[in-house]
């Protein structure tokens, strides 16, 4: 029979909706409940692509005993991390208090008041390799809480209280420019880089792409003494981690994490918001690149990811849903693995060894027993190594991608989470938007454009707040403040790459709704949730990146990029105030904020380039080209088709004697107006003269 999550949208809770556990979705039900019963209460977070989730939901949650015990020890709350960010900040941070680490599924045990006492992550049904099974922790739980409830009620509001300290540590004079602060970051970084396998760090591994972000940005900061090394890294981190399994050789798209160091055993889930942030650093690492065969991959990669996006994760609106899963027919990366007697049974002799010596087909395979694909030999490596023509292994290997791509569709397919989240949305927005310029693909803008669309017209309340979550035909949820940050930042990149000022106007009052409803005026900085909105126990301020960039870190981008726009000052100066606010992390763990930091340097480095004619002249059109496919220094593209704007920094900038003209303008002063795509490369190639 059918629990309380069978009412719910979100794929995640419904997947626990005919567990035998009596699972309550976040609301004052449960907790009412609670209290009149005086019980704990279980808030158990999870999503869908989470793998250990759905193990733990096999072993205990649709075991009819274990679910016994539970209904009858505790009140369970089942959340979609997804869908309540807020809530899972909260029960993380206190997971991490208890114990030092955390992860999902998240299993924390609250009084009825909402206040954490204790938690875990994954829990066996049965003790298992020292750790307590699953029936132990609550019988334990709920022992403590009737016999030992003052030092129950005292350990939660301890944490309570150490959870509702202010973000902000104690206030540090920083007298570091941002250019030195992303250069200290910068050297952490490259401290910590793996010179071998590329990324940072060991396993498990993560593409981390704003810490990559931040080397693009020291890479063009010509006064930086190990600018080299940080373009040399980031081309070969980017190399390596297009080469793994962490790669989908076939369909393109990054799974989420590698399990490894050598970028070869994925996580097999694929998200959304990991492939828009990496698509875009693709395309800035094919903007940066030294040499045609890393401009080749990275075009190439940065496409593949894009039409991943288009061809799996977009709907039939024009929006984009969630993530897919990891598992399969109950098998982690079941659909996604192959041995080389499929491919042997499937393609042509010749093209079955090209297959398996191009993608790491072994006999043994390289991932208990079967074969993740990877790069294992290039296409000119394979052509020498059989003595072929390079043109007929590359028609070889196309063909084989295309036969076995119509093979795995014949597989069962990891489930798609199929919730429409607006802020990884709006990094989709922001990815494709570029892609479609860098790329010269419209097609890419045209999807942008598409989800745009769906966001303003199908996500929101009857009184015009931005909603976080579509699913099952319907909106739902407050948008919280990376919501609102990434839609304005995509809707920026729309405008940029496109000329339609609409979108221009639609980030303004994204960004204007954003500082009116998230900005805290006391301590600086923009809190997780709208001052109207649902109170939780603790008000949190979203600073350190985490697996997207933290709400702060939006919200400053699309602050820099609207003030770039409008040469408003107000923008600016609540960039200033978080600088303030956020200092003692600046000053010691610059890395922690690697987004913010980009953006700081991008705000005092930034050019605004104004293009003025009509977008249909060629000279304009080069201009526009040279914009996007040149280095990605700190630019801002705005265009003017016609004698009126909305675009503050627009308006006194016509055009000249009826020509294409361009204006470069940096910290309030401009360059003369030029009239040729060649004289524009000169000024920006140069320091401005003013």
């Amino acid at each position: 029979m059918p629990n309380r999550l069978a009412g719910e949208t979100s794929p995640y809770l419904l997947q626990h909706a005919n567990n035998p556990v009596d699972w309550y979705p976040w609301g004052d039900e449960a907790w009412s409940r609670a209290r009149a019963e005086d019980k704990p209460v279980l808030v158990s977070v999870g999503y869908a692509a989470c793998h250990w989730c759905h193990v733990m939901e096999r072993e205990s949650f649709e075991n009819d005993a274990i679910a016994a015990i539970q209904n009858d020890l505790v009140v369970s709350i089942k959340v979609d991390r997804e869908e309540r960010p807020d809530v899972d900040e909260i029960y993380m941070d206190a997971q991490q208090m208890l114990h030092g680490h955390g992860g999902w599924p998240l299993n924390v045990f609250c009084t009825p008041d909402g206040r954490p006492f204790f938690g875990g992550t994954y829990f066996p049904p049965q003790r298992r390799t020292g750790m307590p099974g699953w029936t132990d922790v609550l019988q334990g739980v709920s022992r403590a809480f009737r016999e030992q409830r003052e030092q129950v009620e005292q350990q939660a509001t301890q944490l309570t209280q150490h959870l509702n300290l202010r973000v902000e540590l104690a206030g540090e004079e920083l007298t570091e420019s941002p250019a030195q602060v992303r250069s200290r970051a910068a050297a952490a970084l490259l401290q910590s880089a793996d010179r071998t396998h590329g990324g940072f760090g060991g396993a498990p591994k993560f593409p981390q792409p704003y810490y990559l972000q931040l080397l693009v940005q020291q890479a063009l900061d010509e006064s930086a003494s190990n600018r080299n090394d940080a373009r040399r890294h980031l081309a070969h981190s980017l190399r390596r981690m297009a080469e793994g399994g962490i790669y989908d050789q076939l369909a393109g798209g990054f799974h989420r994490y590698a399990v490894d160091q050598i970028w070869l055993v994925p996580h097999f889930e694929k998200m959304l918001y990991d492939n828009a942030l990496l698509n875009s650093l693709y395309l800035d690492g094919l903007r940066l690149a030294d040499s045609p065969a890393d401009a080749d991959l990275f075009a190439r990669i940065a496409r593949e990811t894009a039409d991943y996006l288009l061809n799996e994760l977009q709907t039939p609106d024009g929006a984009f849903y969630a993530s897919t899963d990891a598992d399969s027919e109950g098998v982690e990366g079941k659909y996604f693995v192959w041995t080389r007697d499929e491919l042997h049974e499937l393609l042509d002799t010749q093209d079955a060894e090209i297959a398996c010596r191009r993608w790491g087909v072994d006999v043994g395979g390289n991932w208990e027993g079967n074969s993740i694909l990877l790069a294992a030999q290039s296409p000119e490596d394979v052509a020498r190594w059989l003595d072929l023509p390079l043109a007929e292994v590359e028609a070889s290997l196309s063909k084989s991608r295309e036969k076995l791509l119509t093979h795995r569709a014949t597989r069962v397919p990891p489930a798609t989470d199929t919730k429409i989240i607006a802020a990884w949305n709006g990094m989709a927005i922001d990815s494709l938007a570029r892609a479609g310029a860098v790329l010269e693909e419209p097609r890419f803008t045209d999807a942008a454009r598409r989800a745009a669309r769906f966001i303003l017209d199908r996500m929101r309340s009857t009184d015009g707040r931005l909603l976080r979550i579509h699913s099952a035909g319907r909106a739902s949820i407050d948008a919280f403040v990376e919501d609102y940050a990434a839609i304005a930042d995509g809707m920026i990149s729309l405008y940029e790459s496109t000329g339609d000022e609409s979108w221009y106007a639609e980030a303004r009052s994204m960004i204007d709704a954003m500082i009116d409803r998230f900005w805290d005026h006391d301590g600086g900085g923009f809190f997780t949730v709208g001052r109207d909105d649902e109170q939780l126990i603790a008000q949190r301020k979203p600073v350190q990146d985490g697996a997207t960039p933290s709400g702060n870190s939006l919200a400053a981008r699309a602050l820099a990029r609207i003030y770039a726009l409008t040469g408003e000052g107000r923008y600016a100066d609540l960039i200033e105030a978080m600088h303030e606010s956020f200092s003692a992390y600046l000053s010691k763990a610059p890395t922690m904020l690697g987004l913010f930091v980009s953006v700081e340097d991008w705000l005092t480095d930034h050019r605004s380039v104004a293009l003025v004619g009509p977008a249909d002249d060629s000279e304009i059109a080069q201009m526009r080209r040279d914009l996007w496919t040149g280095a990605p220094r700190p630019i801002v593209v705005m265009q003017r088709t016609a004698d009126g704007t909305q675009v503050p920094q627009l308006a006194d900038k016509p055009q000249q004697g009826g020509q294409p003209t361009a204006y470069v303008c940096q910290a309030f002063a401009c360059s003369a107006p030029v009239h040729s795509a060649e004289d524009l490369r000169k000024i920006l190639s140069e320091p401005l003269s003013t």
